[in-house]
C-alpha cells in the first residue's frame, strides 16, 4: 500500500482528527480549546450559509442535464427515499421492542447528567445569514432546472455549470481541507465538556445498538444497489467511507456532501445522475438518522417505563421523516428540529 496516499487520503486525516481530538481533550488548555470551538462556530456557520448556495448550484444544472425526464426522476427518488426512511423507523421500532426490555433493564435516563453548564464558549462569533432556507434551495432548483430544461436555454445552463464549478472550488480548496480540523474541533470539545464520557456511559448500549443496525442497514441498501446496478456492493460500500466518517464527525447529511458526491462518482456513477441525486437525497433519504434517533427516542421511552403503541411510533416515524428534510444543513439538525 502507498503509504504517502493512505497518509494524504481524507479519511485517514479525519480518523486522526477524531484520535487527537479525544486524546487531546483531557489535556488541553481551556483557552487554547476556546480557540477551536471558535474556529468551529466560524466553519459551521460558514457551512450554514453556504448549503444553501451548495444545493442550488448542484442540483439545477443536474436536473437540466438529465432532460426531459428530471420530473419523472424527481418523483422516483423521492418517493425511494421517503419509503426508504419510513422503513428504517419500522425497523428501529420492531427492535426496540424485542431488544430492549433486556437490555435496558434497570437503566433511568436519570442517570445521564447535565453537561451544558460546563459547554466551552466561542471568543466571538460572526452571524452568517445563509440567502435562502434549504427546503426553498431544493425548491428553486426544481423550478429552474425543470424550466431550463422545458425552454431549452443555453445562457441559463451555461451560467449554471459556472456557478458549480465555483462552489466545486470552494469545497475542494476551502471546505475539503478544513473539515478535520472542524471534526477536532467538535470531538475536542465533547471530551472537555464531559458529553463524551457521561453520554456514553448511560446510552453506551444504544449507541452499539445504534452502529450495528446503521452498518446493517448500509449493507442490505448497498446489496439491493449492487444487485440491480450489477456491481460489487463491498467495493461502493468502501468508496463511500470517507463520507461516513465525516458524516460521523459533523453530525450534518449536508457538510458531508462534498465528500459524499466525489466518493460516489468514484463508484462510477454518471456525474449527473451524481449531481443530482447526492445534495438530494442529503436532505430527503434520512434512513440512518432515522435508526438513530428512533432508536434513541423508543430507549427513553423504555427507560421511564413510557408506553409505546405501534400506532404512536407509525405516527412518530410518519412525521419524523418529513420534519427531518429542513434539518441536515445543521450540525445534528436532525436531533435539533424533531426534539
Amino acid at each position: 500500500m502507498n503509504v504517502s496516499r493512505l497518509t494524504g487520503s481524507l479519511l485517514f486525516r479525519i480518523v486522526v482528527a477524531i484520535i487527537l481530538g479525544i486524546a487531546l481533550s483531557a489535556v488541553m488548555p481551556e483557552w487554547l480549546a476556546r480557540v477551536f470551538v471558535t474556529v468551529n462556530g466560524l466553519f459551521s456557520n460558514f457551512l450554514g450559509f453556504f448549503i444553501p448556495v451548495l444545493i442550488f448550484a448542484l442540483i439545477t444544472p443536474a436536473i437540466s442535464g438529465l432532460g426531459r425526464g428530471a420530473g419523472k426522476w424527481l418523483g422516483v427518488t423521492t418517493a425511494v427515499a421517503y419509503t426508504s426512511t419510513v422503513i428504517s423507523g419500522i425497523v428501529a421500532y420492531g427492535v426496540s421492542q424485542g431488544v430492549y426490555p433486556r437490555l435496558l433493564a434497570g437503566d433511568s435516563t436519570a442517570q445521564a447528567a447535565d453537561v451544558e453548564a460546563g459547554a466551552l464558549k466561542a471568543y466571538f462569533t460572526v452571524e452568517m445569514t445563509p440567502p435562502m432556507e434549504v427546503l426553498t434551495a431544493l425548491i428553486l432548483a426544481f423550478v429552474v432546472g425543470l424550466a431550463m430544461t422545458a425552454v431549452r436555454s443555453d445562457t441559463l445552463y451555461r451560467a449554471a455549470t459556472e456557478l458549480e464549478a465555483v462552489v466545486h472550488k470552494v469545497i475542494s480548496s476551502f471546505i475539503v481541507p478544513l473539515l478535520p480540523v472542524y471534526i477536532f474541533g467538535m470531538f475536542l470539545s465533547m471530551g472537555m465538556n464531559g458529553n463524551l464520557t457521561q453520554t456514553l456511559s448511560v446510552f453506551s448500549k444504544v449507541l452499539v445498538l445504534a452502529v450495528v443496525m446503521t452498518l446493517l442497514l448500509l449493507i442490505v441498501q448497498f446489496l439491493l444497489a449492487g444487485a440491480y446496478a450489477r456491481r460489487n456492493p463491498f467495493t461502493a460500500l468502501r468508496n463511500m467511507l470517507p463520507a461516513y466518517v465525516t458524516a460521523l464527525g459533523t453530525s450534518s447529511s449536508a457538510a458531508t456532501i462534498p465528500v459524499t458526491l466525489e466518493a460516489t462518482k468514484r463508484n462510477g456513477v454518471n456525474p449527473n445522475v451524481a449531481g443530482f441525486t447526492v445534495p438530494l437525497c442529503a436532505t430527503i433519504h434520512l434512513a440512518g438518522s432515522m435508526m438513530k434517533i428512533s432508536l434513541f427516542a423508543f430507549a427513553i421511552m423504555a427507560m421511564d417505563d413510557m408506553p409505546l403503541t405501534w400506532t404512536k411510533a407509525l405516527g412518530f416515524i410518519l412525521f419524523l421523516g418529513v420534519t427531518m428534510i429542513a434539518a441536515p444543513g445543521v450540525p445534528g439538525g436532525c436531533l435539533l428540529y424533531t426534539s
